[in-house]
């Protein structure tokens, strides 16, 4: 399965003109911000520079009779006196202004007469004072004019249209077209049945004359339904390549926002949209965001906004006529939560489940991503696909996207099988931590843990093959033992559960045979046995005294807390602890024997862990059967990595090879 966004054409080449120049928008925000911030500087020491002081009639008498006064402006349009002081006046501070102003009646004979007599320079202005304040209007006109192009208008645009809180309410819908998003169904693979269903509605949509020759009616809603990664929302992307029609897609966040009611219009605006463009399509991604169930507990009591669009989704989805050729499609991982008015017929009346890929499947999505890679010789992808179970569509497009990443840091030309599975690990497990410093006892005791799981799994018919083992951290484990299975597995027998109970006790139980002690490593195969042995108990009825009875809660009781009461007696309670209990104590009795009827062959693998850290499964069995291991050391392979920089030779150290007594052998002594 495929993700991709077509390539674009380089600029220059012939049929596309070349993409316009754009002002970077980080580079304006700051240079219209710093115009704002010079332009109120220059307000500010504008007016700090033309303040006048207010004064009385005294003051200024008192002034002009002791010579303080240079020159003096009379204002006839609202009878004023404007004037400035003569510098360095003794008793004046250095921070008071050198300007003065007073309401007076310039039309005095006695004024004029005075100011002759002092000997001090006077006119008249007859314009008034509006021509001082005009520089200061133009400066605050020009302020409101760039807070209006930059701000205002950036919102109306980012609204989309005329009018800002006016078009609060329009959809925000996308719509694609085949030539837009460049996924056909040529690109979706391990989920042929859903591509079936689906293919019934694009057939429709391109021919409905045909369906309507025998009164067939085509579902109004479809919702896929499926886990994480498995190909939902590129399944609606293989439609928009497949159909000829308009495909409107949003996602399910997109219409709930903090005012009510604006999820209801956008929803309106959106069915309105594609009515007017049928036939078409309409995508809502992520629908449990509007459609969980209504009511308190379920969309958090109060929350009114998402009911309303949920109830505009209903109201609108019943609103279609047959002949409106307007189909929904909606994706959604949890199934559980959603209102079921939203998934009766007549609305989301079919359901179409996209699964994990099988076996099959996933050879198919691996076909499709290693074809885009340039892979080895070596590569073998029915191999890899079997080890790969429970892997959704988007495991595998990251998996092979590290194995290539990982190749091209390692220098090489193509992709090699090592590469694809250490990929897989680092997908599944996480990245292998080789600097992680390690305690030598704790690392002797891991390689026992893990030394124990594989001698089990080995052992166990019922059990999957081992594929390989390891001692090197990995994730949040110290190291790990991993299966291949030989097939997906949908059903669980009883014997598969025992002996994968067995294979999780055995690590521990190797731990505390050679070390009599015990440590907290086992903690995740502990809680995967404990959980595996009560659903055997409560789930599959495999308990001879509890019989064919499920006790297990309902799912639902886990939205509601008040759902999640126990429906069964204490003595019942009692008696599922006593038979989970007892498949646990008759899973460690058999696999106390297993590891001590091969206890030779346990140290043999844990010694080859510990020289090698890293053993698979051809590699175990060559131990089992006592043959030796040609292969070199951790240290073998760090002292070539030291010469091959330094440029000198070394010899391989002469190491008695790993070999093992053989299975169910007693080990010979000296």
């Amino acid at each position: 399965m495929s993700d991709e966004t077509p390539t674009r054409k380089p600029n220059g080449q012939r049929g596309e003109p070349p993409p316009p120049v754009k002002f970077n928008r980080s580079l304006m925000a700051w240079v219209v911000f710093s115009g704002i911030a010079i332009l109120l500087l220059l307000f500010a020491f504008r007016g700090l520079q033309g303040r006048a002081e207010k004064i009385s009639a005294d003051q200024f008498w008192t002034s002009l009779n002791n010579g303080e006064i240079a020159e003096v402006t009379l204002s006839q349009a609202d009878n004023t006196i404007r004037g400035e002081y003569k510098p360095n006046i003794q008793g004046r501070g250095v921070n008071e202004s050198n300007k003065f102003e007073l309401y007076y009646n310039v039309n005095s004979s006695i004024l004029e007469q005075r100011l002759k007599d002092a000997h001090i320079v006077y006119k008249y202005d007859q314009t008034g004072g509006w021509i001082a304040f005009l520089p200061n209007l133009l400066i605050w006109a020009f302020l409101i004019a760039l807070l209006y192009f930059f701000v205002v208008r950036q919102l109306r645009g980012a609204s989309g249209g005329p009018g800002f809180l006016g078009n609060f309410g329009r959809s925000r819908h996308r719509v694609n077209t085949k030539e837009h998003t460049n996924v056909t169904f040529e690109d979706v693979a391990g989920i042929q049945e859903a591509k079936d269903e689906v293919a019934e509605i694009i057939e429709f949509l391109r021919n409905p004359k045909r369906f309507q020759r025998l009164g067939a009616r085509i579902p109004r809603g479809v919702l896929l339904v499926g886990e994480p990664g498995c190909g939902k929302t590129l399944l609606a992307k293989a439609i928009a390549g497949e159909a000829d029609v308009p495909f409107f897609s949003i996602s399910g966040s997109d219409f709930v926002e903090m005012f009510v009611g604006v999820g209801a219009s956008r929803v309106r605006d959106l069915f309105k949209q594609a009515k007017d463009n049928s036939p078409c399509i309409i995508f809502l991604d992520e629908i449990d965001a509007v459609g969980r169930r209504r009511g308190a507990g379920f969309a958090g009591g109060g929350h009114d906004e998402r009911e309303q669009t949920l109830n505009a989704i209903l109201v609108e989805m019943d609103g279609f006529d047959t002949n409106d050729q307007v189909i929904v499609i909606a994706a959604t991982n949890r199934m559980d939560v959603l209102d079921p008015a939203l998934t009766r017929p007549g609305r989301f009346d079919r359901q179409i489940e996209v699964p994990l890929p099988d076996i099959k499947g996933r050879f198919d999505i691996l076909k499709i991503y290693a074809a885009r890679v340039k892979c080895a010789l070596d590569v073998d992808l029915q191999r890899l696909a079997r080890g790969t179970p429970m892997f959704s569509g988007a495991d595998l497009a990251a998996l092979v996207n590290e194995a290539a990443i990982a190749a091209t840091m390692a220098g090489k030309d193509s992709i090699e099988q090592a590469d694809l599975e250490e990929a897989r690990d680092k997908v599944r497990w996480g990245r292998a931590r080789k600097s992680r410093v390690i305690d030598e006892r704790e690392k002797e005791m891991t390689a026992y843990h893990e030394a124990g799981h594989t001698l089990v799994q080995m052992l166990c018919p019922d059990a999957d093959p081992l594929h390989k083992v390891s001692i090197i951290p990995r994730g949040g484990a110290g190291g790990a033992t991993f299966s291949l299975p030989e097939k997906d597995r949908h059903i669980y027998t009883r014997k598969w559960c025992e002996a994968f109970i067995s294979v999780a006790m055995a690590g521990r139980i190797a731990e505390e045979m050679i070390f009599n002690d015990v440590d907290s490593g086992a903690a995740s195969d502990i809680a995967q046995a404990t959980g595996l042995a009560k659903r055997m108990v409560m789930d599959w009825g495999m308990s001879g005294k509890l019989g064919f009875v499920r006790y297990a809660a309902d799912p639902a009781s886990q939205m509601l807390p008040e759902l999640a009461s126990r429906e069964y007696s204490e003595k019942t309670a009692e008696l599922i602890d006593t038979e989970v209990k007892s498949i646990m104590d008759v899973a460690e009795t058999r696999t106390r024997q297993i590891i001590e009827a091969n206890r030779a062959n346990l140290e043999a693998v844990a010694k080859a862990l510990l020289k090698y850290e890293t053993l698979d499964v051809a590699e175990v069995n060559r131990i089992l059967e006592g043959r030796p291991l040609d292969k070199p050391t951790v240290g073998d392979l760090l002292e070539a990595e030291q010469a091959k920089r330094s440029g000198t030779p070394t010899t391989k150290p002469s190491s008695r090879p790993e070999t093992g007594p053989g299975l169910g052998a007693v080990p010979q002594p000296g």
